[in-house]
């Protein structure tokens, strides 16, 4: 009899094979873009053709269970198969860290079992590093090649997949090179583990790395030592462990592979989730939909050695770049819609030569650029204009509709949405920082089920019963499609739900729509995820209305910056001829600006001709010329006058004052009372990145404040230094100023020594519980 592990995870089925003496005889790892039923049952037919008669059988996995409970098959929670092996195989280890496709989880071994592991977000796993690959349009063994190259970090969000994307598309937009991206991406799953798992919890000792992302990736693991300041190992079977564990966990009963694999397809009353109204009923409806809106753009404007007068816009927009060339009454003789990928120059050089070629005496009469590389498009060709996204949508949508009176475009990162009335933009809704319900949203979910957009669509289309998955966050939504696997829904019924999700999200928490609302009675819908039929169609059925999708929809951010170019009465452009695009050089360079203690890491992109673009910058300091400065800069006031209270030598004990929190405030206070009682001083020093991954693996929560986890890298940058009296009270009180109510501290700036001081127990820290109101208490 042979033991079988099967771990069925939310991107993979991994199955391990043990003999009688407990040897793995085979091993088996590939992806099930969640057809678990289907991919399971292949599983076992392979294996029954393999090893014959009846064997024992467990089931773990965060997608097993509901199989598991279907066939009767025993199963072993993750956690519990995984310290099964590792006890087994690495008995050596003190501590081991899992990243998966949706989970990471850190065990404790030594010095007390402990676990931690992640909730329902998926930021940070192998999902998040999927869809960071995809956003980069790179595969993620290059992603892995092109981080051993980096030159710098740039800070990236590592608790969230959708804010990581904020981050980094404006990035690429701005011309970050793919290295230093790929580089942060992985320090930001990193940090994300130590600070979001650990809990304060020092990692230290033996450390085993296991789970796809950190065998696949030998970047990862660099990271993780780097920040760790130690070697961790990776071993042979370090994909399987789960699989392994459940291997060792089978019971004494035993199955026949082949019937349990014919049972699979017959599972009746497994699915038991929440479903919603198909898009389409029946094939009427689908015909109806079509009819609607089926209209196709019009053929591109026949080349010709004639002179053609022409207006261009471009859309350089988060995920995509579109281009138009509209002749002078405003037809589109010519257009381009590109996946960016980071490239937005090579994309509009590409189109404005190919336009060039078409018409090798045309007249280019003005153009525009809108989107988010606006600015280096603007620089790189000498485009005339720069015009407002919601002002290029609007002109768009007013000429193809002139009573419009909604508009709605959702994008790749962004959705926005104009309130018209009497003629003029009365109000505007937009997404804030964060990209769910978008494109990119969809584009994520579609890679990772293993489709193009295009082929996810249809099957969205043919949904029978929908999962209700609500309007919730990207990653969120990950846990939601997790359980609707398990549930088992088809993919199609998935997908329909993720459409229905996307017009959810925009209606009702971007616009905010209340029940029986109406948004409009001439409703334009735009932009690139509306090409999206299953969207579209969610959209009108959720309104319960029709409304106008343009054939151009895609198109209309770079239709209205031609017109808008058009419209400003422009007749004579500065866009580089056909000679200077072929001729155009941009180099790219990262450097760190000076300007001020911030330390922006800028990327400068810097054109033939003089033609600078800087991006990367929080303020206007290096974009702004010289001599414009103007007023007085009271935070740097401050911290030129808190750096006067600087380390000192005396007489007495060095003191450590950590610069945080309310001792940032405090600092003279605290430097003349030592310094006058002739104590030695040793100030931590002003907060930086490098000084918070410092201190990272102490945080014990993740939802505390940001200044709050800088105190952590502050205590150990004075331990590194080797003081050993570190003073930080317990003030529940600030100096009263007499300007309002009262004058507490809040909770975390009285009494946070308390919490590192339970994750640093080593380090005595010296907190006396004062009054500062109070002389008595300083005898």
């Amino acid at each position: 009899m042979h033991r079988i592990g099967l771990d069925i995870g939310s991107t993979t089925i991994k199955t391990v094979v043990l003999n009688e003496s407990g040897r793995v005889c085979h091993t088996q790892y590939e992806r099930h873009y969640s057809r678990i039923a289907q991919k399971t049952r292949e599983v076992l037919q392979t294996l029954s053709r393999k090893f014959p008669g009846l064997q024992s059988l467990c089931i773990s996995g965060s997608a097993g269970i509901g199989l598991s409970e279907q066939l009767g098959i025993r199963f072993a929670q993750e956690v519990f198969a995984t310290r099964q092996a590792v006890t087994t195989l690495q008995p050596e280890a003190d501590v081991v860290i899992e990243l998966g496709g949706e989970d990471a989880k850190i065990l404790f071994l030594s010095g007390g079992t402990d676990f931690c592991m992640n909730g329902s977000c998926a930021g940070g796993t192998g999902a998040f590093i999927d869809q960071m690959a995809t956003l980069l349009q790179i595969s993620q063994d290059e992603m892995n090649a092109l981080a051993m190259d980096h030159e710098k970090i740039y800070p990236v969000a590592s608790r969230c997949g959708v804010f990581a994307k904020s981050d980094i598309q404006p990035l690429l937009n701005q011309g970050a090179t793919k290295e230093d991206i790929s580089a942060s991406i992985f320090q930001a799953v990193v940090s994300q583990t130590i600070a979001g798992l650990a809990h304060g919890r020092p990692i230290r000792g033996n450390v085993v790395y296991l789970g796809g992302p950190l065998t696949f990736f030998s970047m990862l693991r660099e990271t993780f030592d780097a920040n760790l300041k130690l070697t961790g190992v990776c071993p042979s079977l370090s994909l399987y462990y789960v699989a392994y564990g459940a291997a060792l966990l089978a019971g004494e009963e035993t199955f026949d592979l082949e019937k349990l694999a014919d049972r699979i397809p017959q599972l009746t009353g497994w699915q038991s989730y929440d479903s919603l109204r198909p898009l389409f009923r029946d094939r009427r409806e689908r015909v109806a939909f079509e009819t609607r809106y089926g209209q196709q753009l019009p053929a591109f404007l026949e080349p010709s050695g004639d002179p053609v007068r022409l207006y261009v816009g471009i859309d350089a927009g988060s995920t995509t770049t579109k281009c138009a060339a509209l002749t002078e009454d405003g037809a589109i003789a010519f257009y381009r819609y590109l996946p960016s990928g980071g490239q937005p120059v090579r994309h509009v050089r590409d189109f404005l030569l190919e336009l060039y070629d078409r018409w090798p005496n045309c007249q280019i009469l003005g153009s525009a650029a809108t989107g988010y590389g606006e600015d280096i498009v603007r620089a790189a060709f000498g485009v005339d204009l720069g015009v407002v996204e919601t002002v290029a949508h609007y002109t768009a949508a007013k000429a193809y509709d002139p009573q419009v009176d909604f508009i709605i475009d959702i994008g790749g990162q962004d959705i926005k949405c104009f309130k018209i009335r009497n003629g003029a933009v009365d109000q505007i809704f937009l997404n804030e920082a964060c990209s769910s319900g978008c494109g990119s949203f969809l584009q994520s979910f579609a890679g990772t089920l293993g489709y193009d957009m295009e082929t996810f669509c249809e099957h969205a289309l043919k949904g029978t019963k929908p999962v209700d998955l609500g309007s919730r966050c990207t990653v969120f939504m990950n846990s939601s499609v997790k359980q609707a696997q398990k549930d088992g829904a088809a993919m199609e019924d998935i997908a329909a739900g993720l459409a229905v999700s996307v017009v959810k999200n925009a209606l009702y928490k971007v616009i905010r729509l209340k029940q029986g609302q109406k948004l409009g009675d001439h409703i334009i819908v735009q932009g690139g995820t509306f090409l999206n039929d299953a969207v579209l169609r969610a959209f009108e059925l959720e309104l319960g209305m029709p409304v106008t999708r343009p054939a151009a929809a895609g198109l209309m951010g770079a239709v209205g910056a031609a017109l808008y170019a058009r419209d400003k009465g422009l007749d004579h452009s500065t866009l580089r001829t056909r000679d200077q695009v072929l001729n155009l050089s941009h180099s790219v360079k990262p450097t760190v600006c000076q300007g001020c203690t911030n330390h922006c890491r800028l990327t400068v992109n810097v054109f033939d001709g003089g033609k600078v673009c800087i991006a990367g910058n929080r303020c206007e300091k290096p974009v702004r010329h010289a001599g414009s400065e103007s007023g007085h800069n009271m935070l740097a006031y401050k911290r030129q006058r808190l750096a006067r209270f600087s380390s000192r030598k005396g007489s007495r004990k060095t003191i450590g004052i950590p610069l945080v929190l309310n001792m940032y405030e405090l600092l003279p206070f605290w430097h003349t009372l030592f310094t006058r009682l002739d104590f030695g001083v040793e100030v931590s020093g002003f907060s930086s990145l490098a000084l918070y991954h410092r201190g990272q693996g102490q945080i014990p929560s993740d939802t505390v404040c940001y200044p709050a986890k800088l105190s952590h890298g502050h205590i150990q940058a004075l331990r590194d230094r080797g003081i050993e009296d570190i003073f930080y009270p317990c003030l529940s009180y600030n100096i009263d100023e007499d300007k309002s109510v009262n004058h507490y501290n809040c909770p975390v700036v009285a009494y946070y020594p308390e919490s590192i001081q339970s994750t640093m127990p080593e380090q005595k820290l010296l907190m006396p519980y004062l009054g500062i109101h109070r002389r008595k208490d300083f005898a």
